[in-house]
């Protein structure tokens, strides 16, 4: 029977199953943050429960912490609470951990790459939506609940209900301006925020293939933000390559085995889905959101749409979309001001985005009434950047470089938005709210996000 990857890895890792209930589902991975793990962990000491297998875990602080330089003080109470426990229940329960200054800590979809940990044909899970993500490498990788983060602690195991696949084919060239973060807003924009809940996504394409791996990984972290479950793209040279270079010396001989048992993990040619969408690329620009949900997004070189020109649907969300952000039905996306400017996040944190920014600011200054921050998505990425004369380019052009975590992303930590104020973002949400009280927000690339740091208004690079 032809099998696509989806249904490979399920097949995989299906312990056991009873008719008309979920399957008892094997998970090889977990990533752990500060924020999703405290409760697991009073669970398990409440039941006198050990950990099923601690070098099946990774633990990391990145949601609450500070990212300025004197990030040890820590001024926020909850987020102090939440430091605390976790090195608490990681030492007590002998689970690694990245910490500060391990030359390895950040934002746990950055992390598990970095260190070679997410591998084809894997489960993994976090207590954290974006763990489509790891998707990228041809594994099945999605967030969980803080009770499942308990589950797989105790058993490697958690409950789950088998998913609809969907295969999105992306056709025609993906444009030189363009990057993974416009595709990935193109896509949300024409299928909805809704538009693949209940599925897991394979990405397809040739536009895909030429994609590098930190690309891939900016695709498949937004795949939350259409509805599905995961997002994936099989493995192929460029996945191989990557890992090779991340565990070449921890495998050693292995590596050749490991290689071989990757390969396996793609759709069969012939294999089916429950739905199939296409996206043509052909006309695809630099793409941004204009109001408060990811799907509201449009190229930035046109006009936020006419509420009447949209499917009745969507007009209220609209509506409230621009009352929210202080915007105008029809208004040129290019009269937009900006005050703040954020690179950073697991969507866009990683050492090619930090280069792409540096590219459009060498040489320039970011306008006086905009404040940007650069936040690396680990420590290692914050060291490549030194190495390779980033962190001089962002400092000379004005901006500020902090300390590696998930900063402004979301307004859990001393990173936010000051209300009222209009931030050009890499992140990978624009709700009411998520970047602080009252805070506008409007998610971009990279290159976008510079550009218009330097312009104090949005516009693409040129």
């Amino acid at each position: 029977m032809k099998k696509n990857i989806i249904e490979k890895i399920w097949d995989d890792h299906v312990v056991y199953h009873k008719e008309g209930h979920p399957a008892v589902f094997a998970i090889d991975f977990m990533l752990m943050h500060e924020v999703t793990s405290s409760q697991a962990f009073q669970t398990l000491n409440e039941k006198g429960l050990q950990v099923f297998d601690r070098s099946r875990i990774l633990a990391t602080l990145d949601h609450s912490i500070p990212t300025r330089k004197n990030r040890l003080e820590v001024f926020d109470e909850q987020a102090k609470y939440q430091i605390a426990e976790l090195r608490k229940n990681v030492a007590e329960h002998q689970i690694p951990v990245l910490d500060f200054e391990s030359g390895g800590q950040g934002i746990v979809h950055v992390i598990g790459p970095e260190q070679g940990f997410t591998q084809p044909g894997m489960t993994i899970v976090c207590g954290d939506s974006h763990t489509s993500t790891h998707g990228a490498f041809g594994s099945l990788a999605f967030g969980v609940g803080t009770s499942e983060v308990g589950h797989v602690l105790s058993t490697g195991c958690i409950l789950q209900e088998r998913p609809k696949t969907l295969k999105v084919e992306f056709n025609g060239t993906c444009p030189a301006n363009c990057t993974a973060k416009d595709i990935a807003l193109y896509l949300i924009s024409e299928i909805g925020v809704d538009g693949a809940t209940g599925y897991v996504a394979e990405y397809t394409g040739d536009a895909i293939r030429a994609l590098n791996m930190e690309a891939r990984m900016t695709l498949c972290n937004m795949s939350i933000e259409c509805g599905a479950k995961a997002g994936l793209i099989a493995p192929d040279e460029v996945t191989i390559k990557y890992l090779t270079d991340r565990l070449d010396g921890k495998l050693g001989s292995k590596l050749e085995n490991a290689v071989r048992f990757w390969a396996k993990y793609v759709s069969d040619e012939g294999s089916t889905y429950d739905k199939t969408v296409e996206i043509d690329l052909g006309k695809l620009k630099p793409m941004i959101t204009w109001g408060i949900n990811p799907a509201q997004a449009t190229s930035i070189d046109s006009e936020i749409p006419l509420v009447s020109s949209l499917p009745t649907s969507l007009k209220d969300s609209a509506l409230k979309a621009l009352n929210y952000q202080g915007l105008n039905e029809g208004q040129k996306i290019s009269e937009i001001k900006v005050d703040w400017a954020f690179v950073g996040s697991c969507t866009n944190g990683r050492i090619s985005d930090l280069r792409a920014a540096a590219e459009i600011l060498k040489g320039k200054k970011i306008h006086p009434e905009v404040t940007m921050l650069i936040v690396p998505g680990s420590e290692a990425v914050l060291a490549q950047a030194k190495e390779e004369g980033l962190v001089k380019v962002f400092e000379d052009a004005g901006a500020e470089v902090r300390m590696p975590g998930c900063s402004m992303c979301l307004g859990m930590n001393d990173d936010k938005v000051p209300p009222g104020k209009r931030c050009v973002s890499t992140s990978n949400r624009n709700f009411i709210g998520r970047q602080g009280p009252s805070s506008r927000t409007h998610l971009a690339s990279p290159q976008t996000v510079a550009a218009s740091a330097i312009a104090g208004y949005i516009t693409g690079a040129n």
